[in-house]
């Protein structure tokens, strides 16, 4: 079976309310069976324009990627993201 994945493109406005972000979507996105790939760390822009920060999370299908960013505990927990920072969030199928 192919793989889904959670992709964030991320440039965060205030730091330390981003933070509680962090802490608390963690857990959500884990029990949903995601597993953090990329999670910021360096990172260049060779061609384009992107945000500061990039996150990858591999989940054992599409569906199921799709499924966590739709669940409903993990998208309250995503307006404190949306608050703190500017961000583009991609589902995508991969292997």
């Amino acid at each position: 079976m192919t793989k889904g994945y959670i992709i964030g493109h991320i440039t965060v406005t205030d730091p330390a309310a981003y933070r509680e972000y962090i802490e608390r979507d963690t857990p959500i996105l884990q029990g949903l069976g995601g597993r953090f790939i990329v999670r910021g760390g360096r990172s260049e822009v060779p061609e384009g324009t992107s945000h500061d920060r990039h996150v990858v999370i591999e989940f054992p299908s599409y569906e199921a990627a799709l499924a966590a960013y739709n669940d409903p505990e993990y998208q309250k927990v995503a307006e404190i993201r949306r608050r703190t920072a500017d961000s583009v969030i991609i589902v995508v199928e991969g292997t």
